[in-house]
């Protein structure tokens, strides 16, 4: 390959390399970068596990938290000054990245700052993802960040946005959204987008109720990710303007996106160029809105080759590790044996004379003996009696699941006191049990 000058590349609108491009360039862009992760929502479609918490804090691949993979995404990619925008039931959240991400060092201009509602420009609650932006506009400008990159705080992938900024710089875009090729049957849950030969973004229509299809590809649709990088400058004006325009939802997709995509220069970045430990053509990204997806994601994880890799040392995700015992499976007869197939059993366990198959185990769970737990996910602290069966059920923090009890098996039965979903996924919390919990994190 013909040697090229690394300096020439970090200051030129295009590089023909950047595929390769130097870790100089690469370093100086991180540098000069201030994520803004948006943790705010709710997250209504998963039914009663939000009741109590926001949906980037809900617990996700057995000690790991939804909103631990953009932190860990910047973290990887060299993006240490974050902005954390909260709202809804934000207490779990701010405990969990005070405990788990201080790691940062501010002597060497590194924080993760906790941005929630505070009416610092005379506004309320924070109106739509621009608006939370726009409210935090002085902290952005105390920072002086030449980029500015947008997040979802409740996704769940791995990317290294350093190569979405090297793009933005090489197309010399005003914005740069990424992208990802979903199911036209299901477009109409995101942001769609047209493209043209540049990669230049013709039209962004969010949600739309009639999908447009993706040139060739008549049964899928290009959706954007909620992944956006501007320059800082850029972004200021445009807030500034989304705010005065008595019109707008100050929302990101809804409105700052669509106006700019005709009168500025929008650029798409394909995830797949950026996915980390990507298996195959297609790369991993779950939006787990809804308690299937939700059940869905964490199962992914217990096959034999999961498509999202939680073994990479070179590219971790990162979180608050409490210090417990490791797993422990006792009793070993012929009715009476714990133990777990295609399963992942996090620290903490005790799984007594039980068996565990297909199922995801979060920390400190119990199971008694003689049961039977199936194709479940069982988040912390959750204590199930003997001779229970469970059978593809997400079972919330804190439950006390009684001796005897099933649940799964006949969904008809489950619906008079729980939860379920569509695909038959049967959602129980302590609170359906009647039982009290004293939920603070």
């Amino acid at each position: 390959m013909k040697e090229h000058d690394d300096e020439t590349c970090a200051h030129t609108s295009y590089c023909p390399y950047r595929a390769e491009l130097a870790p100089r360039f690469i370093g100086a862009l991180t540098k000069k970068t201030y994520a803004m992760v948006l943790a705010g929502g709710r997250g209504s479609r998963l039914q009663q596990m939000t009741d109590w918490r926001a949906k980037p804090a809900v617990p996700f691949g057995g000690k790991l938290r939804i909103i631990d993979f953009p932190l860990s995404n910047c973290i990887n990619s060299g993006i240490r000054r974050i902005g954390v925008a909260t709202q809804y039931m934000a207490h779990s959240l701010i405990h969990h990245i005070q405990r788990g991400w201080s790691f940062l060092d501010d002597q060497f201009n590194e924080f993760i700052d906790v941005l929630p509602a505070q009416q610092r420009v005379k506004e309320g609650w924070y109106e739509g993802t621009a608006n939370a932006v726009f409210q935090n506009l002085d902290i952005l400008r105390s920072c002086a960040p030449e980029y500015v990159l947008i997040l979802c705080g409740d996704h769940v992938y791995k990317m290294d946005y350093s190569r979405i900024l090297a793009d933005h710089v090489a197309k010399a875009a005003d914005v740069t959204v990424a992208c990802i090729e979903v199911p036209r049957a299901e477009g109409r849950e995101f942001g769609i987008i047209g493209v043209d030969e540049e990669g230049r973004v013709t039209y962004f229509h969010e949600k739309p109720e009639h999908p447009a299809a993706m040139p060739g590809r008549p049964d899928s649709a290009l959706a954007s990710m909620g992944i956006y990088v501007f320059g800082a400058r850029f972004l200021y004006e445009q807030l500034i303007r989304d705010h005065d325009d008595p019109e707008s939802g100050h929302d990101f997709g809804k409105d700052l996106i669509p106006y700019l995509v005709t009168r500025n220069r929008v650029i798409a970045h394909r995830f797949a160029d950026s996915c980390v430990n990507m298996v195959g053509d297609v790369p991993y990204w779950r939006d787990v809105g809804t308690v299937d997806a939700y059940w869905e994601a964490n199962m992914d994880l217990v096959q034999v080759t999961p498509e999202l890799n939680l073994y990479d040392d070179a590219w971790p995700i990162w979180t608050h590790q409490k210090q417990l015992p490791p797993a422990k499976f006792i009793f070993n007869n012929d009715r009476r044996r714990g133990h777990a197939m295609d399963s992942l059993i996090s620290s903490g366990c005790i799984i007594s004379g039980a068996t565990i198959e297909r199922s995801l185990l979060f920390l400190k769970v119990y199971v008694g003996d003689y049961s039977l737990i199936q194709d479940s996910v069982i988040l912390p602290n959750v204590e199930i009696g003997r001779h229970v069966t469970l059978k593809r059920v997400v079972v919330d923090k804190h439950c006390k699941i009684p001796d005897g009890f099933s649940a799964g098996i006949v969904p008809e039965r489950d619906k008079q006191c729980f939860h379920v979903t569509e695909r038959g996924i049967t959602l129980i919390t302590p609170e359906m049990l009647g039982q009290t919990v004293h939920r603070v994190r």
